[in-house]
């Protein structure tokens, strides 16, 4: 016999056109969601109590699998390009016909969230799953809701969320049986044909970077920390350049890892949870996130454990791209209201693998506005499929795969807040390679990075003498405390200095090609590299 719980639970379902035959698990707590996940051989239980999961062939998103209806209601504000591939609505509603049909006949587990720690600014955020250890998954990277909060929360996005059911390329109007489909006028997100469990969050995310600037508000693809003082400082930057492990910094207080809006108040987290890649975690480099792959709530995907329950966290031989997710609160100096105010420093966050941009670089405003629009890194190995070295790459606005509108939108809305705070420091720095590209060079030394950055947070950099770099015009330091001088000249750290200057003005012509495509101010486009 149905209880009034399920009664309730299956009522609150069909409002999403989804007749729930199995139980439905509203709001499960994360004993449940462990317990379950076990029962069903679905995760390791590892030493120190984080899950063990493996999500098979999909190791990473697969951008190529994301697509965006278009509608009436959106299609006119769309960046249509590939990374807002389009669909239509009649294999949108086939392919949520699909997927409400499999998840009606599963238990499913149903989580309430926000997305936004700032009130004024938050999505009510609804992730509907048949995975226990997703819906953990969903717990942990979203906002908890208070008991009154969740009486009176209302859903205003949904995730529809069946890893296990795969599309008809040729009937659904996908590239393969992945699927990852955005409705934006509905603000719903079906995902389907991958067990990764990051397409859940930057599916919500690239939604908020729809809603966000509609409603004034700037989102950005950073970390952010802040010290006792209140100095705000955010970091840009793709997967795998530093946003996580340089904003986890033991002398400053956690805002977040990852994702951000920055509104007429400051600063505030779009997530209730990190998601740091795991590889070769140092306990003595990174103390904070590998305590919390020590945790019990944490999950950890294609992370190596042995017979005994012991992690592994160098090895690879799964995937480059191995991930933990764990609250924030984990973090032991993060600040609980996930907000602060205006940023004092921003910092554009790069893995260079032509060595050849310098470690740390000051911007003016026309140079932070190309190299925002460049959004110039090296993808690195396991982030996406198929990527198995790092491969250099420009993603508009440090995002371009989550951005549902042109980065022009979001280049004026940096701009207009550089102009509103001019007190605002920007730094280049390059987390990438020195002494040569990627299989000749080392990878920066994260000492020094640190180093780098903490002397510009504390604006010990404000008074030092600079270098103008001849190719990139960009004001180098020319000594900074407790940093080897000749790290802070790219081309002194190569032996061949020929080459250097060769690469070098590749990456140069590189940056003015890939600008091209942009319609930015002349003051902007002059601002880049000289040719």
């Amino acid at each position: 016999m149905a209880t009034t719980a399920d009664v309730r639970d299956q009522t609150g379902l069909a409002a999403h056109g989804l007749r729930a035959r199995g139980r439905v698990h509203w709001q499960p707590t994360t004993a449940m969601l462990y317990e379950h996940t076990l029962a069903r051989g679905e995760a390791r239980l590892a030493e120190g109590g984080p899950l063990v999961v493996d999500t098979g062939r999909h190791t990473g998103r697969s951008p190529m699998d994301k697509f965006v209806v278009r509608e009436p209601g959106s299609e006119e504000r769309i960046w249509w390009s590939d990374v807002n591939a389009e669909i239509s609505e009649e294999h949108f509603d086939g392919l949520r016909d699909k997927v409400t049909a499999h998840l009606g006949r599963r238990d499913v587990y149903v989580v309430d969230a926000f997305a936004g720690a700032d009130p004024a600014h938050r999505l009510g955020v609804r992730v509907i799953t048949e995975s226990p250890w997703h819906a953990l998954f969903a717990k942990t990277l979203f906002i908890d809701p208070t008991d009154d909060e969740l009486a009176e929360l209302q859903p205003e996005a949904l995730v529809l969320h069946a890893p296990s059911v795969a599309a008809d390329p040729a009937a659904d109007a996908t590239r393969t049986e992945t699927f990852v489909v955005l409705h934006h006028s509905r603000s719903e997100v079906l995902i389907g044909g991958t067990f990764y469990a990051g397409e859940i969050k930057k599916s919500i995310f690239t939604l908020m970077n729809d809603r966000l600037p509609l409603e004034g508000v700037f989102p950005m693809h950073c970390s952010a920390n802040v010290d006792d003082d209140g100095d705000v400082a955010i970091f840009f930057g793709l997967s795998g350049t530093g946003k996580t492990t340089l904003s986890a910094d033991p002398e400053r207080h956690l805002i977040g890892d990852d994702e951000h809006g920055w509104g007429d108040a400051g600063i505030f987290n779009l997530e209730g949870g990190c998601y740091a890649k795991m590889i070769r975690l140092s306990p003595t480099a990174e103390p904070e996130i590998y305590r919390a792959t020590r945790t019990w709530g944490t999950v950890l995907e294609n992370v190596t454990v042995d017979e005994r329950g012991v992690l592994d966290l160098d090895d690879d031989s799964k995937t480059e791209n191995t991930r933990g997710a764990y609250k924030l609160e984990q973090i032991s100096n993060a600040l609980p209201v996930k907000r602060a105010g205006h940023p004092s420093s921003i910092v554009f966050l790069t893995a260079d693998a032509f060595g050849i941009l310098p470690p740390i670089a000051r911007l003016t405003r026309e140079q932070a506005m190309f190299y925002f629009l460049s959004g110039f890194t090296a993808k690195l190995a396991g982030t996406e499929i198929g990527v198995k070295e790092p491969q250099p790459t420009f993603s508009a606005c440090f995002g371009a795969p989550f951005l549902p509108q042109a980065p022009s939108v979001y280049a004026r809305m940096l701009g207009d807040k550089l102009d509103q705070h001019p007190h605002v420091n920007v730094w280049l720095v390059n987390t990438g390679w020195t002494g040569g590209p990627y299989g000749r060079g080392e990878r920066m030394p994260i000492g020094a990075t640190r180093a780098l950055l903490r002397a510009a947070l504390t604006r010990e950099l404000d008074g030092v003498q600079y270098r103008v770099d001849p190719i990139f015009g960009l004001d180098v330091p020319v000594e900074v405390p407790r940093v080897d001088a000749m790290l802070l000249d790219p081309r002194a750290t190569w032996h061949d200095r020929d080459a250097y200057d060769r690469k070098a003005g590749e990456l140069a012509r590189m940056f003015r090609d890939n600008f091209a495509k942009f319609d930015a101010d002349g003051a902007i486009a002059a601002a880049g590299p000289r040719i």
